[in-house]
């Protein structure tokens, strides 16, 4: 037996009901990339659902129980006004005769060591023009953003606290209580 095939072996299963909500995200994507909602795309999902989960390995994620609507909208809403801005900045950037004289890539050391918080606020960062994680060193909570438009050291400095201000927001609306309390 090689050592990749032990340690398959030595997996836990996560249980069929801990996966439910996966499972239900799974056959929902399944019903849109299929662009239809029929007992037989849904049964299809399902059953791919179940193959994908069972067959490969999907590290745990751990939540933190915490799932406060207002804070995830409150989160969502100023990620709709940020994309809006960003994308008239890049668009100044593309027209004006200057174009970009200088970027940067940015070190953001995070406070949260939840792995859904990290990939939701490199995704957020991600998402909105001008900006895009190009690293992340997830044992440490650190993610390396290049980013448009950075000429001074306060500009540096707007960005990583732009970058800080996701990760806050996230942990305001789906983090633990005490990460919560060590950003706020």
């Amino acid at each position: 037996m090689t050592d990749h095939e032990s340690r398959v072996l030595e997996r836990e299963r996560v249980p069929l009901r801990q996966q439910l909500p996966l499972l239900v995200a799974l056959v929902l994507l399944w019903m849109m990339l299929w662009g239809s909602v029929t007992v037989l795309t849904i049964l299809t999902g399902a059953v791919v659902a179940v193959l994908v989960t069972r067959t490969l390995y999907l590290p745990p994620v751990a939540l933190s129980g915490r799932f406060h609507l207002g804070w995830m909208l409150a989160f969502l809403l100023r990620f709709a006004v940020d994309l809006v801005v960003a994308s008239v900045e890049v668009a100044w950037y593309a027209f004006r005769p200057a174009g970009v004289r200088r970027n940067a890539v940015i070190r953001v050391d995070l406070t949260t060591r939840s792995d859904l918080v990290l990939t939701g606020t490199a995704l957020a960062v991600s998402l909105v023009p001008g900006s895009v994680v190009l690293e992340v060193d997830r044992p440490n909570s650190v993610l390396y953003v290049h980013s448009l438009g950075i000429d001074t050291p306060e500009r540096v400095e707007t960005t990583r606290a732009h970058v800080l201000e996701y990760e806050r927001r996230l942990l305001r609306a789906i983090g633990s209580r005490e990460e919560w309390e060590a950003v706020r």
